[in-house]
């Protein structure tokens, strides 16, 4: 898997993370203090969820990948491990869009590889399972980027987002903010209006997957004929 910061080594990951909590820590001791001297506490008050929300992602994915609780199958399509017959799949977080997505790509090439890691990460897990006795599996996951029709293409069907969820998303729509720049190449708000959830049974996909595979190569195509012979 090809991901900057999974293929240092754990010294130069440590340092890392030293250098975002100790930029953290000084965000938040800065907007403290501003809040002391300007008598406005709110500033406080929101500086220190928000900065919690945006590195959260650079702590806890690589503390649930080394638990095992987290499996990336691609570099930006993870998946938590099955319980209740039930596989949780979930799109990068900041930490991957930071140090997998190549700075040389436009909006629209950062997007078409996106999809391209979540197909790959899809064929990955199908992989996994399809010759087990475990293929009455569900795959249940929540995005804004991938549009509905392309879901229901791969097998997925829309089932409401939780209020959980929408709760969720919105404490870490900062995160998202960042996220979704990175994805586009400029400050793009995310619209979580268009937070769609997906649900699969695993058989479906599988049936799927002679077209998942050929979407993934022509996104792989486009992707080595626009970035990378430029």
């Amino acid at each position: 898997m090809k991901h900057r910061f999974y293929n240092k080594n754990k010294n130069e990951r440590n340092q890392i993370q030293i250098i975002i909590a100790l930029s953290a820590l000084t965000i938040i001791l800065t907007s403290l203090f501003l809040s002391w001297k300007t008598g406005t506490y709110i500033i406080g008050m929101l500086t220190f969820p928000i900065v919690l929300s945006i590195i959260a992602p650079f702590f806890d994915t690589p503390a649930l990948k080394k638990n095992g609780k987290l499996f990336y199958y691609s570099s930006l399509f993870i998946a938590e491990q099955p319980k209740n017959e039930i596989i949780t799949i979930h799109g990068g977080t900041l930490l991957d869009y930071f140090f997998v997505i190549d700075r040389k790509m436009n909006g629209k090439q950062r997007t078409n590889f996106i999809i391209q890691k979540y197909l790959q990460g899809v064929l990955c897990l199908i992989e996994k399972y399809e010759d087990t006795k475990k293929t009455n599996l569900k795959i249940c996951g929540t995005s804004y980027i991938i549009n509905v029709r392309t879901a229901e293409k791969l097998g997925f069907k829309i089932k409401k987002t939780d209020f959980l969820q929408k709760m969720i998303l919105t404490y870490n729509y900062f995160n998202l903010l960042i996220s979704n720049s990175i994805a586009k190449n400029k400050i793009s708000f995310p619209n979580l209006k268009k937070t769609r959830t997906f649900e699969a049974d695993l058989n479906q996909l599988i049936e799927r997957k002679t077209y998942i595979i050929e979407l993934n190569n022509k996104l792989k195509s486009t992707i080595t004929n626009t970035v990378y012979k430029t």
